[in-house]
């Protein structure tokens, strides 16, 4: 009995501190001004096949569409709609941060402020929907957080 207990307790020592199947969602936030708002995360696939997250949808926001960021050519930002969806490979991630790839949420159905939480439905070509949740966070200046302890929307790590 004794020697059972000690082997359960090494293997449960051995398990990662946040093991994951599938499509996950780390650290989001979102920032909002006035009536539209960005949502930015890490995006961690830990399946052996590459996924994409094709869309996504919120009851916080009447219009939800995928976008990226970047220099033009004349070297003013400018943001496009990314009608493809984000790639995420195989046993790695994707980042959204700012100046980059985005989540845009537009005519919120909402006030938000600092604090508030908001609702995302993201649908991804093999995982299907991932609901996810997520502070506003307007005075943050760091991208999603990289490693394991980084906070994990679906399990709470």
């Amino acid at each position: 009995m004794k020697l059972t207990l000690i082997a359960a307790f090494a293997a449960l020592l051995a398990l990662p501190a946040c093991a994951h199947d599938g499509v996950h969602i780390i650290d989001p936030y979102a920032r909002v001004i006035g009536p539209s708002g960005a949502v930015y995360f890490r995006i961690g696939n830990d399946e052996a096949v590459d996924d994409t997250l094709i869309s996504a949808s919120s009851p916080d926001a009447g219009m939800v569409m995928l976008m990226t960021s970047g220099a033009g050519s004349d070297g003013v930002m400018k943001m496009s709609g990314v009608p493809d969806g984000f790639a995420v490979p195989a046993n790695g991630e994707r980042v959204l941060a700012s100046g980059g790839d985005h989540v845009m949420l537009m005519s919120l159905t909402r006030s938000l402020k600092a604090g508030d939480m908001v609702t995302l439905v993201l649908t991804f070509a093999k995982a299907g929907e991932v609901q996810v949740s997520m502070p506003v966070d307007n005075d943050r200046k760091t991208p999603p957080a990289v490693g394991p302890t980084a906070f994990d929307a679906q399990s709470g790590h």
